[in-house]
């Protein structure tokens, strides 16, 4: 079995560049040193669990987990009986796949991981339980409510000798792995300012799943509105290109714009200014904007960077004319969704650093830099996590 090595990775990537002087295909990283968890041949499917189903994005993953032949879909668990009734004929799961608890569905399945689309509150709840079983876990972002819940998860892994991975849309676009590259090979220079872009025009206004929708809007089973729904995308991104720094200090702002009752206990505004020795972050996350985004700026000594959206980029060198847009190389397609992606860690395939996008620790600090953003935007102050 060939271990892929982050460092001979980075290697190729700058010799690529040096030689043919283009942006390569980039094997996104995500989490810590992945080992195999069973006997299981490489070739065989890896067998997972799918846990909670108010989670809105677990309707595409639910779909694509059943139809792979490298994937097996060993149980099903919710609690609303008739919520797993309508997703298991949706999807056609296998009545015998169908569970009401996790440890039932451990017990009697046998899964080398599980997949989690529950609210956040109950994700160290399932941490812990599948720490004690050794079975890995791979979450819907963000990790936790707070940072207690953090530490928790953190904890219950160490202890259970598992991986705990946090799934990001963005971790899959090709355009950010692109703006990685250039920050890797020197082409942006030192990074001063990153700004990230997320939201929408609202859960309820995009029409979300009526179990999605109600605790997407709970302070206690999402840790907050917009901030924590959309703000951890981009403390996750800019951990990732900072190479797990801790911040100096968090700054927020979070308000309530919308009228309707159903946001009233929660934001739905947030900016977050973060603030680290060389450089400068904003995260502008938004359930208030006129259309869908997810965009990201790089801005070093050296150039620039913007990537608009999943597809493309748009580089310029300093003081030189800016290129054309360009369309971004596709990533690795062995590993360029999670499903693939969290085979690879549980068959000890990958080899990631603590910072990479799907890593705990990564996740970690994101749910520092917002747990500072919550208490800056409630106190009006300027919530310092490292010394000047």
């Amino acid at each position: 079995m060939q271990v892929i090595s982050m460092s001979s990775r980075r290697w190729l990537h700058r010799l690529a560049l040096i030689i043919a002087g283009l942006l390569i295909q980039f094997v996104p990283p995500a989490g810590l040193n992945a080992q195999p968890t069973s006997a299981a041949s490489d070739n065989e499917p890896l067998r997972i669990g799918i846990v909670g189903l108010v989670h809105g994005h677990v309707h595409g993953f639910l779909r694509d987990a059943m139809a792979r032949e490298d994937i097996e879909v060993v149980g099903v668990v919710e609690t609303d009986r008739d919520l797993l009734k309508t997703y298991g004929d949706r999807y056609e799961v296998p009545e015998a796949l169908r569970y009401g608890s996790l440890g039932e569905m451990i017990e009697a399945a046998s899964p080398e991981a599980i997949t989690v689309f529950t609210n956040t509150y109950d994700h160290k709840q399932v941490v812990e339980e599948s720490a004690r079983h050794g079975v890995h876990v791979m979450m819907e972002k963000p990790l936790a409510v707070s940072m207690e819940h953090a530490r928790a998860i953190e904890a219950a892994a160490n202890e259970g000798g598992i991986q705990v991975l946090v799934n990001y849309e963005t971790t899959w676009y090709p355009s950010n792995e692109v703006v990685t590259q250039l920050r890797e090979t020197g082409r942006l220079g030192l990074i001063r300012k990153m700004v990230v872009h997320d939201g929408h025009f609202g859960p309820k206004e995009i029409g979300v799943q009526e179990e999605f929708l109600e605790w997407l809007t709970d302070p206690v089973l999402n840790g907050g509105g917009a901030l924590t729904d959309f703000g951890c995308y981009g403390a996750n991104l800019m951990t990732w290109l900072m190479e797990g720094e801790t911040p100096i200090a968090i700054t927020a702002v979070t308000q309530q714009l919308k009228d309707d009752p159903v946001y009233a206990q929660v934001d739905d505004e947030t900016t977050i200014l973060v603030e680290y020795e060389h450089a400068q972050g904003i995260i502008q996350a938004s359930w208030n904007w006129p259309y869908h985004r997810k965009d990201m700026e790089i801005y070093g000594e050296a150039g620039y960077v913007i990537a608009p959206n999943r597809r493309t980029i748009r580089y310029s060198e300093k003081n030189s004319t800016p290129e054309p847009e360009r369309e971004a190389p596709p990533l690795n397609p062995a590993i360029a969704d999670p499903l693939s992606y969290l085979r690879g860690v549980v068959r000890g395939e990958i080899n990631m650093t603590g910072y990479d996008l799907s890593a705990l620790e990564n996740n970690i600090m994101v749910t520092r830099i917002l747990d500072a953003a919550r208490e800056s935007a409630a106190s009006g102050r300027r919530i310092v996590l490292k010394s000047e």
